[in-house]
């Protein structure tokens, strides 16, 4: 976790890292919770704690700015507990959040590939009940506003970035297509995966890390396509794509079509933000599974 932190927020992310026992500690005491087990996780601390009535909870904290934790707070309240985790308490300032314990806690990753078709009704299951309108002054952000990302490529790299340009134009002008035609407006968890779903006994199956959005729901299909483990190239895993294409079109009762378009925008979009950390002159090679699914949705696109 350490060098994430640093290499991601620099010298306010070894600042955190320095005071983390001490805010760890007042955060125990003002709250009155026990500390418990931590979890291993890259970007932030996560332990197990036990409220003063005995409730287990789970303790998230985080560098204060320029985390994700500014969106997972709004996210959770506005699901309030329907087909996600619990916020119990937050204090966004100290980058703390206090969760509802999730048990068993299975992944759905834990599923696949042997029982893949469980894994995306699980799934299925969980957008049922977070796709619900937006309550009046919702703070969340429209998805469409991460289309900017294909346009911030196409100006900073042109056709000389490692990405085919017409793809990305397609992806982005896709994008907007799909959201101006979107058959509803939902909250979104936004960062809908495999790892983000855990076994539970409140509901079935409960989301949790929302990054909170609102738009077309067919957005949240997108990224079940190419996950888990982008990381892992194994075409078995690509091959699993025409399936879980027809099924979430079944079991959401979703054209085809757009769930074809969602996962070539959101597969690309994937690849450009992985992106942005590359250098011209540097060597490019795809460091994940998303541009093997973009490639293989291709023909089938609308």
């Amino acid at each position: 976790m350490t060098h994430n932190v640093v290499s991601t927020w620099g010298v306010e992310g070894a600042h955190w890292l320095a005071d983390l026992p001490a805010t760890l500690q007042e955060l125990a005491r003002d709250w009155e919770l026990t500390v418990g087990e931590p979890y291993e996780l890259s970007y932030h601390y996560v332990t197990s704690v036990t409220c003063e009535d005995g409730t287990p909870a789970v303790l998230k904290l985080g560098v204060p700015t320029g985390t994700s934790l500014a969106e997972e707070a709004p996210a959770l309240a506005a699901f309030d507990g329907r087909g996600a985790v619990r916020l119990l308490r937050a204090d966004l300032g100290r980058g703390a959040l206090l969760l509802e314990h999730v048990a068993p806690g299975g992944r759905s990753r834990d599923l696949v590939p042997g029982r893949d078709g469980e894994a995306t009704s699980a799934a299925v299951s969980v957008m049922r009940r977070l796709h619900v309108p937006p309550s009046p002054g919702c703070p969340l952000p429209e998805a469409v506003t991460q289309a900017e990302a294909f346009d911030s490529y196409v100006t900073v790299y042109g056709d000389t970035g490692p990405l085919p340009l017409d793809l990305v134009v397609r992806a982005g002008g896709l994008m907007r297509e799909l959201c101006a035609s979107a058959p509803a407006r939902v909250l979104l968890h936004g960062d809908l995966h495999h790892d983000n779903i855990l076994r539970a006994t409140r509901e079935p199956w409960l989301a949790i890390d929302p990054h909170g959005l609102v738009g077309d729901p067919g957005y949240e299909v997108g990224s079940w396509l190419f996950n888990p483990d982008p990381a892992d190239r194994d075409p078995a895993l690509t091959a699993l794509v025409p399936s879980r294409v027809e099924q979430l079109a079944d079991e959401l009762a979703m054209p085809v079509d757009r769930v074809v378009a969602w996962g070539f925008v959101k597969a690309m979009m994937s690849d450009v933000w992985t992106a942005e950390d590359w250098s011209p002159g540097v060597p490019w090679s795809p460091i994940s599974r998303a541009f093997d699914v973009a490639r293989s949705l291709l023909p089938r696109l609308p």
